[in-house]
């Protein structure tokens, strides 16, 4: 995520980056904005899972079974910050329906949760446990999480493609008592979802990467530059 930072601060005006990557070990992100209280750190350190904070806001993410994407790109001055959320997200649409077309049943949430209201509720240490505005869901769902940062003239936008349901453990690391991690845990169940759930099969990562970046190419009708790391499952 330090990286997405980086090219955020060092893209050229004529240039726009997709980025795809997992993590390893797993890792829990924080939103700019939240304490590392609301997590027990040496909990998660004992089960070598990473704490960091992400340059965005939101809430607590626990990166596992997903890709992360990030989009970097520079800022319109006709195109506001709300449109690129929104066209970031059909174009994830586009290659999620690329991957599987089981997946055509994906839509995008068309309402604004009350935030002030739901920060003040214990499961909102958690960034699944509600949709924004534009956000990719299936069946009512939350599939695909994402946030977005201006920075001078250049918007980094970056979320979580949900593909195993192993990202529900992230109440096993919230500082707190065992009532609120059950509730909570039971809220993400009814409100979250994943590939591999829907699918009913394990997720082919390189396949889906190739086809989220087609999907990116076919909505906004441009072909871009490959470039892979070493690691087979790093996408640049």
């Amino acid at each position: 995520m330090d990286y997405d930072l980086e090219l955020a601060r060092s893209i050229g005006s004529d240039e726009a980056v997709l980025r795809l990557y997992r993590w390893k070990p797993y890792c829990i992100s924080l939103g700019a904005n939240q304490s590392f209280d609301s997590v027990n750190l040496e909990r998660a350190a004992a089960d070598n899972i990473d704490i960091v904070k992400r340059p965005t806001g939101g809430r607590a993410i626990l990166h596992s079974e997903e890709i992360t994407y990030s989009v970097v790109l520079p800022v319109s001055f006709n195109v506001s910050a709300r449109n690129i959320y929104r066209e970031i997200n059909l174009a994830l649409l586009e290659g999620l329906k690329i991957y599987n077309p089981l997946l055509n049943k994906v839509e995008m949430e068309d309402r604004q949760p009350d935030f002030p209201q739901f920060y003040k509720e214990e499961k909102s240490k958690i960034c699944f446990a509600v949709s924004a505005k534009s956000e990719l869901k299936y069946d009512g769902k939350k599939l695909v999480g994402s946030a977005q940062r201006k920075i001078g003239n250049t918007i980094l936008q970056h979320g979580s493609i949900l593909c195993g349901s192993y990202h529900l453990k992230i109440v096993d690391y919230l500082n707190s008592d065992t009532n609120d991690s059950e509730s909570i845990k039971a809220e993400m169940i009814s409100t979250t979802t994943d590939l591999q759930t829907v699918l009913n099969e394990e997720i082919d990562y390189p396949e889906l990467c190739c086809a989220i970046v087609n999907g990116f190419e076919k909505n906004y009708n441009v072909k871009f530059e490959r470039f892979l790391n070493p690691e087979p499952e790093t996408v640049l």
